[in-house]
């Protein structure tokens, strides 16, 4: 069995810009790419897994979507970096388009993309992480049986701040960015020990 960093696609690889309807708006955060590719030569998979209700909601197609996905994967093959998969989930309960208007399995913190991307690539979840900047991405990867990082790009800062503030899933650990987040990771990989999960970067950093 593989192991995997799951990352959660916006505010960790690509800029958060609201709901990402435009190709020519997407934009990657700075060293996303090196994290990628750090993880591409330790070994490990890196899958996206993101939720993208602006389908459901009617503000772009999943066409749309593919687009800027292939402009994501062209961004990072141009600096030596590569996703092993993109997972999304189109819904949302309160979608305006029929076809995706629906509780699912899939949409964060449900662990049904995570899990189908497991059993397609033949993962161990339970030896494997989940990068994102939100209490959904944490939760997401308790649920599966996943190390849940927090970021503190896109809304990670305002979401550790809440997630102090109550009873909610811990991350094992919070990092600047994705970079910060995939060094931890190696770490932990190449010392076969769990990190320090009071190792963390204070959110006012």
């Amino acid at each position: 069995m593989e192991r995997a960093v799951f990352v959660d696609r916006d505010g960790v690889i690509s800029e958060e810009v609201g709901y990402l309807g435009d190709r020519d708006h997407l934009r990657l955060i700075p060293n996303s790419a090196e994290a990628v590719k750090l993880v591409n030569q330790s070994g490990l998979k890196i899958i996206a897994i993101t939720n993208q209700s602006g389908i459901a909601r009617g503000y772009f197609s999943e066409e749309m979507l593919g687009h800027i996905h292939r402009k994501m994967e062209q961004l990072l093959s141009d600096q030596g970096a590569f996703l092993d998969g993109i997972y999304y989930c189109p819904h949302h309960p309160e979608g305006t388009v029929e076809a995706y208007r629906m509780e699912c399995d899939c949409r964060k913190p449900a662990a049904g993309l995570l899990t189908r991307a497991a059993q397609e690539h033949s993962i161990d979840v339970s030896s494997s992480y989940l990068v994102g900047d939100k209490r959904t991405d944490i939760e997401c990867a308790h649920r599966a049986g996943a190390q849940g990082i927090l970021v503190l790009t896109g809304y990670g800062k305002d979401e550790l701040r809440k997630i102090n503030s109550a009873a909610l899933a811990q991350p094992a650990y919070v990092a600047a960015d994705l970079r910060d987040a995939v060094q931890w990771i190696i770490k932990e990989k190449t010392s076969g020990k769990p990190g320090d999960p009071h190792h963390k970067i204070e959110c006012n950093r």
